[in-house]
């Protein structure tokens, strides 16, 4: 038995990447899935066939998050796609995963304030207001799960503003949690670490084996350790946690392995 049969979800940000995957592993679960994207129609259509392929179900939803009206156009699309398919517009599941980085990184003195707005709107904005639509969707019992970061709890000065924007979004995780707790909807952050999402940079041999040294299991996360995170805490297995941020950096937040040291004889 499926544990998300019946269950309907909207993944933002799931047309690449670790949305996609999220995606798709709650599809293999069962949920009916709503793929959102921002610009990339044919990356949607790929993660939606990519699931029917498996048997799954799931439709796309467009939004450009940072422009008028996104949120509303959002949900319009969400809850008419729910409505063709399951006759109603209950939402069980919401990841909010779409996010933006700045991949080569900015320091500190080269932040504007245009480039500090862009990503709090997208990061932590968008986030905030999309789960309070949603709430009248919930049933009793449903799951919000944010996507963070491991960036929130150690310093990289060139990703300053994202780590701002991620930790806004645990509070949201904090308080919601607290907030729906009556309701018995949970509200859980999942923080990456260094995952290998598609980018071209992870091709580069030295790089990866220099990125693989930051976890304690020596090497780069994949996607799918991030999804099957995501699904658990969207089952009715994780139903007993509510207001966590998970770690899953690899165990990068553990520090480096201290050298063996042979004892002295005297």
């Amino acid at each position: 038995m499926h544990k998300l049969q019946d269950k309907t979800a909207l993944v933002t940000g799931s047309s690449r990447g670790i949305g996609r995957c999220i995606a798709m592993r709650l599809a293999r679960e069962g949920a009916l899935v709503a793929v959102h994207y921002a610009t990339s129609a044919a990356g949607a259509k790929e993660t939606v066939t990519l699931i029917e392929k498996e048997g799954g179900h799931a439709f796309p939803v467009r939004a450009e998050f940072g422009t008028p009206g996104d949120v509303d156009g959002l949900f319009l699309a969400l809850k008419q796609g729910l409505k063709e398919r399951t006759n109603g517009t209950t939402l069980d599941i919401l990841v909010n995963n779409a996010g933006q980085i700045n991949v080569a990184g900015t320091t500190p003195e080269e932040v504007t304030p245009e480039n500090f707005d862009y990503y709090f709107a997208l990061n932590a904005k968008a986030p905030f207001f999309i789960a309070q639509r949603a709430l009248p969707l919930f049933p009793e019992g449903g799951r919000i799960i944010n996507i963070s970061s491991h960036l929130t709890r150690s310093a990289n000065p060139a990703y300053l503003t994202y780590a701002m924007t991620k930790s806004a979004l645990d509070q949201l995780t904090l308080h919601l949690a607290r907030h729906l707790a009556p309701r018995g909807i949970t509200v859980n952050s999942v923080a990456p670490g260094i995952t290998n999402n598609g980018y071209p940079v992870f091709d580069f041999p030295d790089f990866a084996e220099q990125i693989a040294q930051l976890s304690a299991f020596n090497r780069i996360g994949q996607v799918e350790d991030i999804a099957d995170i995501v699904a658990f805490l969207a089952t009715n297995d994780a139903r007993w946690i509510t207001g966590a941020i998970i770690d899953a950096s690899g165990g990068a937040l553990l520090g480096p392995a201290l050298p063996k040291v042979s004892a002295a004889v005297g």
